[in-house]
């Protein structure tokens, strides 16, 4: 079975943590070992797994991002996004998450991020439990 997730971003570019809502979608299963994948299914966000103890590490990817691929490069898409669909390409659309004993595998400081990169929108993130 496949759940819908809905996360409203109110800014243009954002980093929301999505762990706890994934988590829960863990817990309902009942899966007690498992594989859980987390798709995105847009163009211009992207997800990630990092650091959720410093605000500061997802400030410094999202400035670092901005460096290697500006808002005003010299882009053909017509759209004026073309920089949202390169950062979300580069983060990746999906990850795969271990499930043991009933939680999600991650390290001490990792969480699951949604990063938005043309909001303010409305996202859907798609979590599939299977069982081990």
């Amino acid at each position: 079975m496949t759940t819908r997730l809905i996360v409203v971003t109110r800014e243009k570019v954002a980093v929301e943590d999505i762990t706890a809502r994934v988590q829960e979608v863990v817990k309902s299963s009942g899966v007690q070992d498992g594989v859980c994948y987390v798709f995105v299914p847009h163009t211009t966000a992207g997800i990630t797994i990092n650091d959720n103890s410093d605000p500061n590490v997802a400030y410094d990817l999202l400035s670092q991002l901005d460096e290697v691929v500006p808002l005003r490069g010299i882009y053909h898409h017509p759209e004026g996004n073309a920089a949202a669909h390169i950062k979300a390409s580069l983060l990746g659309f999906s990850e795969t998450l271990f499930i043991s004993a009933g939680r999600l595998l991650l390290g001490t400081w990792q969480a699951l991020f949604l990063c938005e990169f043309d909001g303010p929108r409305q996202r859907s993130v798609y979590v599939k439990i299977v069982p081990a």
